[in-house]
């Protein structure tokens, strides 16, 4: 099972599941990195009968929308069922206040906005959006092979720790600088499956499967009676069992601090620029001052070029009719 819930209930799922999970005196600080939920897809391929203008969404994620309502810039839609026409409209209430012209009643700051339903055998009918006849789980099955190895590719197999340096090790970076600041006491960051991924891969506990919807990466810290801090981490990826717990590779499951920074330190970039060797802006003023330079230089030479040539050409024409001798016969034409 996959979520297909709110942030905030998914994030309490989480504590609630960690919390008989991993039952500890000291309350801990925690890290949790999770991938969004379900989504409309990105985009169609050629022959998809369910094209981008099928969907109710924007395949591309949410757009940005005016503060004020353009009945042009929305359309809203709801199933003929009173709960989700009343979230609609609450929605849209909370979404565009009315501004200026649009206020018809100063003291009601409420404006009418169209929600559009269909009767239900429609919208049933809508829903049914069967997959073509060649999409058979085999099919299914290679294509989620293909795309975990395009993961293992990205992420991994070659030069592993050089490229999480430049990938999940920035942020890797700045959870260890969290870490050891111990600045907040909870932080949860929503991201993409490339980003879930691309930290696994920094820690050297990447799978090799694709992050699914809603998939949690949780650090905990812990602090003791004594000063010592420890880390431990989790990995949620099904809601029909508990967080898997996490280790680091070369350290027990909780990992004191110091050990947690000195096992990942290598997979973390001091100066990404410089190992990326992407030119300061310095570097770049030398560049174009040095490019001005040769340009001028080689304008010179081609200029001092043309000089002799056109002499020569002026000495030649300067000689006009001479005698030649005939080597050959000794005699003077």
């Amino acid at each position: 099972r996959r979520w297909r819930v709110s942030g905030v209930s998914r994030a309490a799922s989480i504590l609630q599941s960690l919390h008989s999970a991993h039952v500890h005196h000291r309350k801990p600080r925690r890290l949790l990195l999770y991938r969004h939920g379900d989504r409309s897809p990105v985009r169609a391929f050629p022959t998809d009968p369910y094209q981008e203008n099928f969907w109710w969404f924007q395949m591309s994620g949410l757009c940005f929308l005016n503060e004020s309502y353009i009945r042009h810039e929305i359309l809203v839609r709801s199933t003929d069922v009173d709960r989700t026409l009343m979230s609609a409209e609450a929605n849209l209430a909370g979404l565009y206040p009315p501004e200026g012209q649009q206020i018809f009643q100063p003291s009601l700051k409420w404006q009418p906005i169209p929600v559009h339903t269909v009767p239900e055998n429609e919208e049933k009918s809508r829903h049914n959006m069967s997959a073509p006849h060649w999409v058979t789980p085999d099919v299914m099955e290679k294509l989620r092979f293909l795309k975990d190895f395009g993961f293992q590719v990205l992420f991994g197999i070659y030069k592993q720790q050089e490229k999480s340096r430049l990938q999940g090790g920035l942020l890797l970076g700045e959870i260890v600088k969290n870490l050891t600041k111990m600045a907040l006491f909870f932080l949860v960051a929503t991201q993409h499956d490339t980003t879930v991924v691309a930290l696994q891969a920094s820690l050297n506990v990447f799978n090799g499967k694709q992050a699914p919807y809603a998939s949690c990466h949780i650090i905990e810290l812990y602090r003791e009676d004594n000063g010592s801090a420890s880390v431990s981490m989790f990995y949620r990826n099904d809601t029909s069992v508990p967080p898997y717990p996490v280790q680091l590779p070369g350290c027990a499951h909780v990992c004191p601090l110091e050990d947690f920074v000195r096992i990942t330190k290598p997979f973390i970039s001091d100066d990404r620029d410089k190992e990326c060797q992407v030119p300061s802006k310095g570097r770049d003023r030398q560049v174009i001052i040095g490019l001005a330079l040769s340009g001028c230089l080689l304008l010179a030479v081609i200029a001092v070029l043309l000089g002799v040539i056109c002499r020569h050409k002026e000495s030649n024409r300067n000689r006009g009719y001479h005698h030649v001798i005939n080597q050959e016969a000794g005699e003077e034409s």
